[in-house]
């Protein structure tokens, strides 16, 4: 459905994400996918949205000059937000540690931006979702880190994973946005153009 009103753009899926490419997927949209490196900082005065909106544009820049008027790119972002800061993804394995022994009887919050981005527009939409852990044991903390090896996700762990089904007590919002992309509102813009 969505693809026959995209049909004009070719879309470019800018992220090394197999879960967002998996997402993007599932709407039948057909992409590209091109990866470009960048050094992901940002003004150490920016919170929460701002973060992921601000790194998800910063995510577009290199391709700008490459965007043509059929060009769709997509970029896109996610933390966690913890006692008022950032957990992005995690270094090795203490820092995969200390991420989740912080979330461990929790609430924190999941946010993603997507930055989408064509030679002549450019816009940033964001989510946030709340989740809830239970206390967890350095066991199974230590079990999950050793077996599932987070250290490509925000936070350090992967809601559609072992943890995330032993774990969560509570979600309110998009639970793919927990997985880095809230496909409801890439498909809303996309409907929308």
């Amino acid at each position: 459905m969505l693809s026959k009103k995209i049909s004009n753009y070719n879309i470019i899926l800018a992220s090394n994400s197999p879960r967002r490419q998996e997402l993007i997927k599932d709407l039948d949209v057909p992409f590209t996918i091109k990866i470009k490196e960048v050094e992901e900082v940002y003004p150490s005065h920016l919170k929460e949205h701002e973060i992921t909106d601000f790194l998800s544009d910063l995510k577009s820049t290199p391709f700008k000059s490459e965007l043509s008027e059929k060009d769709l790119l997509i970029t896109s972002d996610t933390i966690v937000w913890s006692n008022d800061k950032a957990l992005g993804k995690p270094k090795d394995y203490a820092d995969a540690f200390k991420m989740l022994k912080e979330l461990s009887n929790n609430t924190h919050k999941v946010i993603t931006s997507i930055c989408i981005t064509n030679k002549k527009f450019k816009k940033v939409i964001n989510d946030t979702t709340t989740v809830t852990f239970k206390h967890l044991t350095d066991d199974e903390i230590a079990y999950y880190i050793n077996t599932y090896k987070p250290f490509d996700k925000a936070g350090a762990y992967g809601i559609q994973e072992w943890i995330g089904k032993i774990a969560i007590t509570k979600i309110e919002g998009s639970y793919f946005n927990v997985m880095g992309f809230p496909v409801h509102k890439l498909y809303k813009e996309l409907s929308n153009l």
